[in-house]
C-alpha cells in the first residue's frame, strides 16, 4: 500500500513547492525558455546559412570537376644521388590546350561508379562581351543545357526567357543579368562576343538568369557546346570540363581522388575548390553552437541554484518526510519532478518564443543577393533543442536532488 501512494504523494510534494515559490519557479522557467529559444534560433539560421551557401556554391560549380590541370617545366638537370641542387632555369606553366582525351569514354566510365547521379561535358572560354561600344571580359560555357539544368538546376535561376529555348536556337546564349545590364539588352536582342582565338559570334538573347553570386551574373553565359567549340576553333570531340555530381556532396573529396587516379587528369571537388568558404561556414556553426549550449547551460545553473536554495530552506520538511518513511529515492524524486516541471514550462514557451523570432527574421528583407534573411523552421532543431532542454534540466535538479536523499533526519531534527 505504501507504494501505491508514494508516487502520487511525491508530485503534490513537488507541485506544492513549485506554487509557493511562483517567484522563482517563473524566474527559472523564463532562463529556460530563453536558452531554448536561443538555442533554436541560432541553429536553425545556422541551417539556414549554411543551406543558402551551399546552393550559391552548387549554383556555379559541381561536387566534382574533372580538367586538365596546368604542367610546370622541368628541372633542366636531374638530381642526382651526390645531392646536387637541381638547375633551373625560369621553369613556366607548360602550354597545352586543356582537351581531354577521349572524354566520351570517360564520361561513361564515370556514369557507372556507385553514388554518382549526373556527369555532363562542358567547354569553358574567357570572352569579350560587345554589343555597339560597350565592351567588357567575361566567360562562356558550352553545356548541353538539359544536362546543365539537372546538375546546376538553371531553370530555379531563370528570370526571363526560355532555358530550354537554347536546344531549339542554334546561335542562342542564356546571360547573366549583371551581363544583361552592362550591355543594355533584353530576351529577344542580339549581342556579340569574341573567344581568345579572336573568333566573332553573333549571339541571340534567349534567357536571363539570376544566382545569389553576383560575380557569376556580371560575367557568366551559357550557349550550346557546339557553338562553344566553334568559336575555339575545336572539333565536336573538344571538352575541357566534365562535372560530376554525386549523391552524398560530403562525399566529394574521396570521390575527387577516386576519379582522379581512375581518369589520370586533376580531378578537384567542390570543399577543395571553395576550402575558405568552407572554413568560414565551420567556424560559424562552432561559434553559433557553442554560444547557444552556452545559454542553456547558463539556464541550469539558474534551476541548479534555484533547488538548492529550496532544498536549504526545506531541511526540516526533508527530515520530516524520511522520518515518516520516505526513502532517498523519495527525496530525490521530488526534487527531480520539480526541475522537470520547470524544464518543460521552460521548453514549451520556449519553443513558442523561438517560433515567434524565427517567423519575424523570415519575413526581414536583406536585399541584394540574399533576399530575405535565409532562416525557417527546422523541426529536427526543435525536437533536438526540447531534448536537450529536458536533459539538461533534469541533471540541473538531480544533483541538489541527491544531495536532499542524504540528509539525515536525526541530526537535522536534533538542531
Amino acid at each position: 500500500m505504501q507504494k501505491k501512494y508514494q508516487h502520487p504523494v511525491s508530485s503534490e510534494i513537488s507541485l506544492t513547492y513549485i506554487t509557493s515559490k511562483k517567484r522563482l519557479t517563473i524566474v527559472a522557467a523564463l532562463g529556460v525558455t530563453i536558452g531554448i529559444a536561443i538555442y533554436i534560433f541560432l541553429n536553425s539560421m545556422m541551417m539556414g546559412f549554411s543551406r543558402f551557401s551551399d546552393n550559391m556554391i552548387f549554383k556555379s560549380i559541381a561536387d566534382v570537376r574533372i580538367y586538365r590541370d596546368d604542367e610546370i617545366s622541368k628541372p633542366l638537370i636531374p638530381q642526382e644521388e651526390n645531392g646536387h641542387l637541381n638547375l633551373l632555369a625560369n621553369p613556366n606553366i607548360v602550354p597545352n590546350d586543356k582537351t581531354i582525351v577521349n572524354p566520351h569514354a570517360i564520361m561513361d566510365l564515370l556514369r557507372k561508379q556507385e553514388g554518382v547521379t549526373m556527369v555532363s561535358a562542358q567547354v569553358a572560354s574567357p570572352v569579350f562581351y560587345h554589343k555597339g561600344e560597350s565592351e567588357f571580359s567575361g566567360a562562356t560555357i558550352g553545356v548541353n543545357i538539359d544536362e546543365a539544368d539537372r546538375l546546376f538546376d538553371l531553370q530555379s535561376t531563370m528570370v526571363a526567357g526560355n532555358l530550354h529555348d537554347l536546344n531549339t536556337t542554334t546561335n542562342g546564349v542564356i546571360i547573366g543579368v549583371g551581363v544583361a545590364e552592362k550591355l543594355s539588352v533584353k530576351v529577344g536582342d542580339n549581342i556579340s562576343l569574341t573567344s581568345p582565338k579572336n573568333v566573332p559570334k553573333v549571339l541571340r538573347v534567349v534567357g536571363l538568369f539570376k544566382t545569389a553570386n553576383a560575380a557569376v551574373d556580371k560575367s557568366r553565359s551559357y550557349m550550346n557546346i557546339a557553338t562553344a567549340q566553334q568559336i575555339l576553333l575545336k572539333g565536336p570531340e573538344y571538352v575541357s570540363d566534365i562535372n560530376v555530381k554525386i549523391a552524398n556532396h560530403d562525399l566529394a573529396p574521396k570521390y575527387a581522388a577516386k576519379f582522379s587516379v581512375m581518369t589520370g587528369y586533376k580531378a578537384e571537388d567542390w570543399q577543395t575548390a571553395n576550402a575558405t568558404f568552407v572554413s568560414a561556414s565551420k567556424m560559424r556553426a562552432v561559434i553559433l553552437g557553442t554560444i547557444s549550449f552556452t545559454v542553456l547551460i547558463v539556464a541550469a545553473f539558474g534551476i541548479y541554484n534555484i533547488l538548492s536554495m529550496t532544498i536549504s530552506q526545506k531541511m526540516n520538511d526533508i527530515a520530516i518526510l524520511k522520518a515518516m518513511g520516505f526513502k532517498g529515492r523519495d527525496v530525490t524524486r521530488i526534487f527531480v519532478q520539480q526541475a522537470l516541471i520547470i524544464g518543460a514550462i521552460g521548453v514549451l514557451f520556449g519553443l513558442i518564443l523561438a517560433t515567434l523570432l524565427i517567423y519575424r527574421m523570415s519575413k526581414v528583407y536583406l536585399g541584394g543577393d540574399i533576399g530575405y534573411f535565409p532562416i525557417q523552421f527546422e523541426w529536427t532543431v526543435y525536437l533536438r533543442g526540447a531534448i536537450i532542454g529536458i536533459l539538461v534540466t533534469f541533471f540541473a535538479g538531480l544533483i541538489p536532488a541527491r544531495k536532499a536523499a542524504n540528509v539525515d533526519p536525526v541530526s537535522i531534527l536534533r538542531k
